[in-house]
């Protein structure tokens, strides 16, 4: 069976409540949700939380909390693929036995349908051990700077420094949205991002890391600038 897991826990400290905060008229966690829905893709779809709150909402909108996140997974510095793990054990040793498990991020209301339903295909037609969504960087990091304790200017690439920019390599980033995987993958904590990996590119217009309030506003600004020229299909629904 495809499972979907939404790791959402209770604790953020940079943006308080982030997962269920209202985002665009939606708690930010249901666009994730109903992409998930949307997709067609999967025979469960389990928000994996520690928090009461966070699980209401979830069920609310169309996903299951079949059980509590354990705190030992729920603190700061737990990866996603613990998490998922977890998910993946319990789901086993409940039934049916998981095959293809995707990570999709509560935070991640540009998600659309039909990327989740591409990046299953990438995964099946790759053979790769998981397929997440990545997008490409809108400046030469090669010609990146450092700001020096001095408070002067450096770059971290000199020898880049009369190279044009047409000739450097294209650079790629997660974009933090999606991440498909084989079950056993998940459960043998392969890396993410290394050569088991297929990329699944998303245009930069349609991904947006939220961290901060700042990015929060520019995030709601961008999604309502996309329902106003008429592309609100391409973000909340699949049209195909």
């Amino acid at each position: 069976m495809r499972l979907a897991v939404i790791p959402a826990r209770g604790g953020s400290k940079r943006i308080p409540r982030k997962n269920i905060r209202p985002f665009v008229g939606l708690p930010m966690i249901a666009w994730s949700i109903r992409a998930a829905i949307e997709s067609g893709c999967f025979e469960r779809i389990i928000v994996s939380t520690d928090d009461a709150e966070i699980a209401e909402v979830g069920r609310e909108y169309g996903a299951e909390t079949p059980f509590v996140r354990p705190a030992v997974l729920s603190d700061d510095h737990t990866g996603t693929i613990p998490v998922i793990a977890h998910a993946v054990r319990w789901q086993d040793e409940n039934g049916p036995t998981a095959q293809e498990v995707c990570c999709i991020y509560a935070t991640a209301p540009f998600i659309r349908a039909a990327d989740i339903r591409r990046g299953l295909y990438v995964l099946d037609d790759s053979g790769a051990d998981y397929a997440f969504s990545v997008t490409s960087y809108p400046f030469p990091i090669q010609r990146a700077l450092r700001l020096t304790p001095e408070r002067r200017v450096e770059m971290l690439q000199p020898e880049h420094f009369n190279t044009r920019s047409q000739d450097l390599e294209e650079a790629w980033h997660d974009a933090g949205q999606f991440y498909w995987g084989k079950a056993k993958a998940w459960l043998t904590g392969t890396p993410l991002f290394g050569p088991a990996s297929a990329p699944v590119p998303l245009p930069r217009h349609r991904v947006q890391d939220i961290d901060t309030s700042e990015d929060w506003k520019r995030a709601e600004l961008m999604f309502k600038a996309a329902v106003d020229t008429g592309v609100k299909a391409s973000i909340q629904n699949d049209p195909r």
